[in-house]
């Protein structure tokens, strides 16, 4: 009687393998310098509150995307930490919060402690590897903004290896460079659900 119930404990505190698109990042040797700028990105640094022009922007992309992520994320409040988080890291990191978001979507479908079958840990998938090269002691990838932050600076490192080429950027990050399948996937999620026109709220509040 005891062991489906044990079982069911270890499924919710521990982290199963899940069917979505995640893949592997493999590593590559780096430079030194790139490793460097890699360990510099993981550090804690200033960075704005958002990416938006103000307070009003900011909470109108807060509640917008809030009301698209409550059958995913059903608890409020952990919703808009999460949201915080995410924007946050990206906007300091210096990509596109609305494309981690189509990321994350294909890669866990928004699951703290999902686990690929090759590995890779958290909403990002980032994997364990990465901690070795570029993070530290203790850094725990299904704890939220350790993997956001790692998750959006290892995007932004292979966006600036395929100098801003989004398609091959995305299929490094999955491991699947050469093969069009998983960054059509995330472009896709990206067009039905998480496009947000930033500049046309702007303009809205300014008028």
């Amino acid at each position: 009687m005891l062991k489906p119930r044990l079982w069911c404990i270890g499924a919710a505190v521990f982290a199963i393998a899940i069917d979505v698109q995640a893949g592997a990042q493999i590593y590559e040797p780096m430079a030194a310098n790139v490793r460097a700028g890699l360990v510099a990105a993981i550090t804690d640094k200033h960075a704005p509150r958002h990416g938006y022009a103000n307070s009003a922007d900011a909470v109108a992309w807060l509640t917008e995307m809030s009301e698209r992520l409550d059958r995913r994320i059903p608890d409020f409040r952990v919703r808009l930490d999460f949201l915080r988080t995410l924007d946050y890291e990206a906007t300091r990191t210096g990509i596109d919060t609305q494309i981690v978001l189509a990321v994350i979507q294909v890669e866990s479908n928004f699951r703290k402690y999902a686990v690929s079958g090759a590995g890779a840990r958290g909403f990002m998938q980032v994997m364990p590897f990465w901690v070795d090269h570029i993070g530290r002691n203790g850094d725990n990838l299904f704890d939220m903004r350790t993997n956001l932050r790692f998750g959006c600076v290892i995007l932004k490192h292979y966006l600036d290896m395929e100098k801003g080429n989004w398609t091959r950027a995305l299929a490094r990050y999955n491991g699947s460079l050469g093969k069009p399948g998983y960054p059509d996937l995330v472009f896709r999620s990206l067009r039905s659900n998480w496009h947000y026109d930033r500049q046309s709220r702007s303009t809205q509040s300014a008028a």
